[in-house]
């Protein structure tokens, strides 16, 4: 068995290996990351501790994050199919008005994504962006990629969202979601902000087929094609209820109530319970619409989309479960006291390095939030790094949603999704949704330093 500096080297070339079998050989993360996981460990672990390692760090997150991944899922898929993204998306037009288009597809996708994927949230907004276009004569590129950013951000730092809250547990922050989202909604501050002039600037250097669609549909049009939409009270209850659920349990925890009360308090703001009342919310819709009879074929599209990140975060759990029991970290924490001076930016950089390399910002979320491992864990690379009190972890999954958005490019099915539906050339892609989220990257991990800075 390998240990110390010769250990710690054999891992910097473990993970090089995991980015060079993602993105060059082709190989699927799941495989890519087992197999290094399973590399590492033959030569830093006693071979009779391989498999329970192993297991123990599979079912583990499992255990602890699969079924909240597939009920944040679920509750997308059934907000698409009700209509109630585009309730959501008709009050948002409402209260900002018509002067201002980019401004309300920005929030129209900040909102629609907190618990849908942004994928699916710009081909359901989409129809409202090119109506907005033919109405107000705004540049479509400019919408394109508004939306995109307002879709994105909420994508990697907000809770309910099956990445951020993947990764708030994965840090051992379930008891402080209400942290979590507020941290979030906070950074998402400036980085919408970075979204919305980087739109507003390269809009007029970029040409979208959209820009002189006659066929495209009115906004009133696509209101009456979809038929009766549910209320808007009950269209948002799906993504406030959790939400207000989570956010109670953090402040009974807080507050260290006890009693009858405060236990069935804290139980239904777990995060399973709360998604799980979300999900029945967003199924009573379902049936109410008089969708009912496609609940099995939704739920079978959830399982899946979702199946692939679930596995691929279970791979992640291994290779944190490893790096922990092979003593990397204690090594990194004796003979580098420096290291506690990198503090944020290293989730942030092993993000961003999984995000470009394979394409997914959940997986890049899930995987780095596995290796980073519990901020009250002594053995953890977040102790390592000096990042131990809740809100430093609450920083660090910002950190990580940060690198997870750093870049968007070809490799990527969002990039697709945004180029393709907003009418850009593939080349034109990249001086948008590449740039852009660069640019909205930068600019939450330097927010997110200054806060660590004064906290």
């Amino acid at each position: 068995m390998l240990s110390g500096l010769a250990l710690l080297i054999v891992f910097v070339l473990m993970v090089i290996i995991m980015i060079v079998a993602i993105s060059k050989w082709k190989i699927h993360p799941f495989l890519s990351i087992m197999g290094v996981s399973l590399l590492l460990a033959l030569v830093a672990l006693p071979l009779g501790d391989i498999p329970g390692t192993i297991g123990a760090g599979f079912s583990g997150t499992f255990s602890s994050l699969g079924i909240v991944i597939i009920l944040g899922a679920m509750i997308g898929f059934f907000l698409e199919k009700t209509g109630a993204a585009l309730t959501m998306a008709d009050w948002v037009v409402r209260k900002v008005g018509d002067k201002h288009p980019d401004i309300a597809i920005l929030l129209m996708g900040w909102i629609v994504s907190i618990p849908v994927f942004c994928d699916s949230g710009f081909v359901i907004l989409n129809p409202i962006r090119k109506a907005l276009v033919k109405k107000t004569g705004i540049s479509a590129a400019a919408m394109a990629v508004a939306l995109s950013a307002g879709l994105y951000t909420s994508h990697v730092f907000i809770p309910p969202t099956p990445g951020p809250i993947a990764a708030a547990q994965s840090l051992g922050l379930e008891s402080n979601m209400l942290l979590v989202i507020g941290v979030g909604v906070l950074v998402s501050i400036p980085v919408l902000i970075a979204g919305y002039l980087f739109s507003k600037a390269i809009g007029p250097k970029v040409h979208s087929t959209d820009d002189n669609d006659a066929a495209a549909k009115s906004y009133e049009e696509l209101k009456a094609e979809f038929g009766q939409l549910p209320g808007t009270a009950i269209s948002f209850a799906p993504i406030v209820v959790p939400i207000l659920l989570m956010a109670i349990k953090s402040i009974v925890d807080m507050a260290g109530m006890a009693g009858g009360l405060a236990t069935l308090l804290k139980f239904l703001g777990t995060p399973i319970i709360a998604l799980t009342v979300g999900l029945l919310i967003s199924i009573g819709t379902l049936f109410t619409a008089g969708k009912g009879g496609e609940f099995r074929t939704l739920t079978d599209d959830t399982l899946k989309t979702v199946g692939p990140i679930l596995f691929v975060t279970a791979a992640g759990g291994v290779l944190g479960k490893v790096i922990s029991n092979a003593g990397i970290v204690a090594y990194i924490t004796e003979n580098a006291p420096g290291l506690s001076s990198v503090g944020i930016f290293f989730p942030f950089l092993i993000a961003a390095i999984l995000k470009s390399a394979q394409g997914s910002s959940t997986v890049a979320i899930t995987t780095t939030a596995g290796i980073m491992g519990l901020y009250s864990a002594e053995g953890s690379l977040m102790a390592a790094l000096g990042l131990t009190s809740p809100m430093a972890a609450a920083l660090t999954v910002m950190a990580i949603g940060a690198g997870a958005m750093t870049v968007s490019h070809a490799n990527d099915s969002y990039f697709w999704v945004v180029t393709n539906f907003g009418g850009l050339k593939a080349e034109d892609g990249y001086k948008t949704q590449t740039l852009c989220t660069l640019v909205m990257g930068v600019v939450a991990i330097i927010f997110i330093w200054l806060i660590n800075m004064f906290i």
